[in-house]
């Protein structure tokens, strides 16, 4: 129910603003814009939710992304290091900012709350301080385009061809299409093999029209989107590090004793603890894992400006626990899903983005994503209470 329920609100939300927009927001270029602006949300978020269903917080993020971003200026822009090189430093200190919080929180019982709201104030300070009160940038093409460009193929490498329901000039990227096209089939194989190996062990599967329907309901979903970036500029850059980085993350937290012990964590400590858990380790790896995301999110909000600023991340932190906890998490740990988190991402993005193509206010935004926040937390305390 959490998270069907939210995949059936973003649909409605979808059409509503799809109508009030006058289509609008369907088209390829705004689809890819609303791709690109909420990508560091959906990366950060996927830390965030381990932190959440471990029963934690982390209100660093934001200023963590920040720093990381001031990090990877300095370095590319100030002293001409290597983009590489300065990627691997920027995730390092992503690593080292988490195991430094994840420490207090860990092995000394400090709050988390407390931990990381001395951290948003830490490296926000921190950022002030390495970026002087002014910007840096541009950064070096290679960078940048991790988050701004798209993957190659243009019309003088015949990376286009005719779009058959477009005009004359009307183009397709091939290239996103075959993607498309190769991660749906990688997509109905594995349920196929799933279905085999549950009828192997007598488990129930759904009946053989149903899981027909579904997989071609799949297919038809994910050659849609695909059809819809083809016809723009075609599949962005972000998305080879965005959908790796989900897929990882349903693996372990679905398939991993790692995973389903924080999951443990969350539900009871104690009974965890008690259970040969090392819940105080698996606290400090969390939020480890954490930082990394966060500084992994800081570049890619870097490279999209094309410039470290003493603002950035401003929020972030708030956006990633909304994603969480509208995409069905539950506020007191145990319970959550990546599926949701990326379904909370898209409800928040896309509300975002159809109140501002509608002309609606600033003000009335945070008004109404308040809202649907109190709204999806409210969901699961009743739920539980009805339990």
């Amino acid at each position: 129910m959490r998270e069907y329920g939210m995949l059936v609100a973003l649909v409605v939300i979808v059409l509503y603003f799809q109508f009030e927009t006058s289509g609008v927001l369907l088209q390829p270029t705004n689809i890819t814009n609303v791709i690109l602006q909420n990508s560091y949300i959906v990366v950060m978020a996927l830390g965030m939710l381990l932190v959440i269903v471990a029963g934690h917080i982390d209100l660093s993020i934001g200023s963590v992304a920040a720093f990381v971003g001031a990090v990877a200026g300095y370095m590319m822009v100030k002293n001409d290091y290597p983009v590489i090189l300065s990627i691997a430093a920027c995730i390092a200190i992503g690593a080292a900012i988490g195991a430094f919080q994840g420490y207090w929180v860990a092995f000394r019982k400090i709050p988390a709350f407390i931990v990381t709201l001395a951290g948003m104030l830490i490296f926000r300070g921190l950022t002030l301080v390495l970026l002087g009160g002014s910007s840096l940038g541009p950064f070096p093409e290679s960078f940048s385009n991790i988050s701004r460009g798209f993957i190659s193929g243009n019309e003088a490498t015949t990376g286009f061809m005719s779009n058959p329901f477009g005009g004359a000039d009307a183009k397709l990227h091939v290239m996103t299409l075959i993607i498309g096209l190769a991660f749906a089939a990688i997509i109905v194989y594995l349920d196929i093999v799933g279905r085999k190996n549950s009828r192997a062990f007598n488990f129930p599967v759904i009946s053989t029209p149903l899981f027909i329907v579904k997989n071609a309901a799949v297919v038809a979903i994910i050659m849609a989107f695909c059809y819809i970036l083809a016809s723009y500029k075609g599949l962005p850059n972000v998305l080879l590090v965005l959908i790796p980085l989900i897929v990882l993350y349903i693996f372990v937290t679905k398939k991993t004793v790692i995973g389903r012990r924080i999951y443990a964590l969350g539900g009871n400590e104690k009974a965890a603890k008690l259970s040969g858990v090392p819940t105080d380790r698996l606290t400090f790896y969390t939020f480890v894992n954490m930082g990394v995301l966060a500084a992994i999110g800081g570049m890619i909000f870097t490279g999209r400006l094309n410039s470290a600023t003493p603002k950035a991340g401003d929020g972030f932190e708030l956006d990633a626990i909304a994603a969480v906890f509208i995409g069905g998490a539950s506020a007191s740990g145990g319970i959550g899903t990546i599926f949701g988190v990326v379904i909370g991402a898209l409800v928040m993005g896309v509300l975002n983005n159809g109140m501002s193509i509608a002309g609606v206010s600033v003000d009335w935004q945070q008004v109404v994503k308040g809202a649907v926040l109190l709204i999806a937390v409210y969901f699961d305390v009743s739920s539980k209470n009805k339990g």
